[in-house]
C-alpha cells in the first residue's frame, strides 16, 4: 500500500452554509472534543513504550504483554495439514488448512458459525458443547465415512490468557462483551479437549493462539517483511517479536537472551489509569455502563463494537440540549435504545456519495424511524468522521510505539479485522498518523500497514506446523504435553 494517503480522498461537496448557528457550534464543539493533533499523537505513543515495557516487567502494567511461546517466524517452507478453530466475539470458525510444498502457499476449507448472544452471558459448559458441536459438524461433513488418525488443532482464543506454556491457556478475563461464569483463571484447552472426545474426535489441541499473534505469523508466512500483525475488528491488539532477554519476567526461565518470543500484547487496556487519552464525556458514559468499567480503556475509544455507540450517545446528548434543535417533534425512543448502532453504520454514512446525503437520509428513516433535514445529516455525516477518524489517528499509536521501541525503521505490519478492512478511509486515516507520529518526509512509507492474511486460521495453522517441528527438534520449551503431540 506504498504511498497511501498520500492523496487527498475524493469526498462528496457538503456544504455547512445552510446549517444553523446552534448546529453549527455544535459540529464545532465535536471537532474540538474528537480531533487528536499531531502533539497528542506523539504523546500518547511516548507514553504506550512505557506501559509496554511495563508489561514485561516482574511487576507488570496494565497492558498484559503475555508470553505466547511462538518462538520464530515461519519460513514459508511449513507443510502439512491442520485445523484451526476461530472463537472471536461474533462467530466461530471451523477450518481444514493444507501448507502446500510451494513456499508461502496454503489449501483453506472453512465454514462459519454464529455465536448465539445468549452463549456470551450463560455456562462454561454450554459454550464448549456448542464449540465442540460446531467442530463436528465441520468433520462429518468434509470427511464422512473416513476413519481419521489424530488431527492437531490450532485454536484461535482471542481473549487475554495467561500462558504458560503454547498448548495451555488461562483465560484472564473476558472482553468483547462475553461474560460467562467459570472460565476466568481456567486454562481452556482441556475444558475444550473434553467437549471434542465426549464427541469421539481424535483432535489433539497443539496450540493454543491469540488472533493477533496468528496474523503476524499468517502474514509473515507469505510476506517475510512482516514484522508486527495487528487487530482492529470488535476488539482491537497487536503482537510481535521480542528477544527472551528483554522480557524480565521470563528471567527466571533462563532462557537464551537472544531467543525471539511473541508477545501477544493486549493493548486494549492501555491507559487504564486514565493518564494521555482524551476521553471525551461519552467514552467515560461508555464505560460506565460497559460490563467491565475501568478495562479496556484504550479498546473502547477506537474497536468496532464501541463506535456505534459513541456516535448513539452524541447524537442522543444533542437531541437533549433544550438550547439545540436536532430530529424535532419527532421520537428517539430507537435511538435511545444502547448498542443499536454498530461500526457499519458509520461506514454507511461515511461512503454515502451524494450532496444531499440521500443514502444517509434513508438510513435514519429505515433503522431509527427519524426524518432528518439537510442540516442535520451535515452535522451526522461530520459526527461520523470524526469518530472514525479518531479511531484510525489513535490505532496508530500502538503501532508507532512498538515500532519506537524495537527501532524498527522499515518493515510491513500485517492488518486484519473488520473495521481496518471495512470502515472506509481508516487505513488512509491511520498511515497518515503514522507519518505525524514518526515524522515522515519519504513519498513511500517506510511502515507500511497492508491486509493481512487470514490469522486466527492460516496462522493457527502455521504456529501448530511450528510447534511440532520444535517437539521433533527438541526445543520443549514453553510446551506442556509434548509426548501427546508426536
Amino acid at each position: 500500500m506504498p504511498g497511501v494517503g498520500l492523496r487527498k480522498t475524493p469526498s462528496r461537496k457538503g456544504s455547512m452554509a445552510d446549517v444553523p448557528r446552534d448546529l453549527l457550534e455544535q459540529i464545532k464543539e465535536l471537532e474540538r472534543l474528537f480531533t487528536v493533533d499531531q502533539t497528542k499523537l506523539k504523546s500518547i505513543t511516548d507514553h504506550f513504550i512505557s506501559e509496554l515495557e511495563k508489561g514485561l516487567s516482574v511487576e507488570g502494567g496494565s497492558i498484559p504483554m503475555n508470553p505466547t511461546w511462538v518462538m520464530s517466524f515461519p519460513t514459508g517452507n511449513e507443510t502439512g495439514t491442520y485445523l484451526a478453530l476461530d472463537m472471536g466475539g461474533t462467530n466461530l470458525r471451523v477450518c481444514e488448512i493444507e501448507l502446500v510444498d510451494e513456499k508461502g502457499e496454503f489449501d483453506i476449507t472453512q465454514s462459519k458459525y454464529r455465536m448465539p448472544e445468549e452463549l456470551k452471558s450463560g455456562t462454561s459448559e454450554e459454550l464448549w458443547e456448542y464449540v465442540a458441536d460446531c467442530v463436528q459438524q465441520f468433520i462429518e461433513y468434509h470427511h464422512e465415512g473416513e476413519k481419521l488418525e489424530k488431527l492437531h488443532l490450532g485454536f484461535t482464543f482471542s481473549y487475554p490468557a495467561t500462558q504458560e506454556y503454547i498448548d495451555h491457556g488461562e483465560l484472564q478475563r473476558w472482553t468483547k462483551g462475553f461474560d460467562i461464569d467459570g472460565v476466568e483463571g481456567h486454562d481452556v484447552v482441556p475444558m475444550l479437549e473434553k467437549a471434542l472426545a465426549a464427541r469421539g474426535m481424535p483432535i489433539k489441541i497443539t496450540a493454543l493462539i491469540n488472533d493477533t499473534t496468528g496474523t503476524m505469523i499468517a502474514s509473515a508466512y507469505t510476506d517475510d517483511q512482516v514484522k508486527i500483525g495487528c487487530i482492529f475488528g470488535t476488539g482491537c491488539n497487536a503482537a510481535y517479536m521480542e528477544n527472551c532477554g528483554s522480557i524480565p519476567k521470563l528471567a527466571h526461565l533462563n532462557l537464551p537472551p537472544d531467543l525471539p518470543m511473541a508477545i501477544n500484547c493486549e493493548y486494549g487496556a492501555f491507559d487504564n489509569e486514565h493518564i494521555v487519552l482524551p476521553r471525551t464525556q461519552y467514552d467515560l458514559l461508555i464505560d460506565r455502563d460497559s460490563p467491565r468499567p475501568g478495562q479496556q480503556s484504550f479498546e473502547k475509544m477506537i474497536a468496532g463494537l464501541y463506535l456505534g455507540e459513541i456516535f448513539r450517545l452524541v447524537l442522543s446528548d444533542l437531541h437533549s440540549k433544550p438550547d439545540v434543535c436536532i430530529f424535532e417533534g419527532q421520537s428517539i425512543d430507537k435511538l435511545k435504545k444502547p448498542y443499536t448502532l454498530d461500526a457499519s453504520f458509520l461506514s454507511s454514512i461515511e461512503e454515502d456519495p451524494y450532496e444531499n446525503l440521500s443514502e444517509t437520509h434513508e438510513l435514519f428513516s429505515n433503522k431509527l424511524n427519524l426524518a432528518c433535514t439537510k442540516p442535520e445529516l451535515e452535522l451526522i455525516r461530520r459526527l461520523a468522521e470524526l469518530i472514525g477518524t479518531r479511531a484510525a489517528r489513535l490505532s496508530a499509536c500502538g503501532v508507532a510505539a512498538i515500532c519506537k521501541k524495537k527501532k524498527i525503521e522499515s518493515c510491513h505490519v500485517g492488518a486484519d479485522g473488520s473495521v481496518f478492512n471495512k470502515y472506509p478511509h481508516f487505513k488512509a486515516r491511520g498511515a497518515q498518523a503514522l507519518r505525524e507520529i514518526l515524522d515522515w518526509t519519504t513519498r513511500k512509507d517506510p511502515i507500511d500497514v497492508r491486509a493481512a492474511e487470514d490469522g486466527s486460521g492460516v496462522g493457527a495453522a502455521v504456529i501448530a506446523a511450528l510447534t511440532l517441528q520444535r517437539v521433533k527438534e527438541g526445543n520443549l520449551a514453553g510446551i506442556k504435553n509434548a509426548k501427546d503431540l508426536l
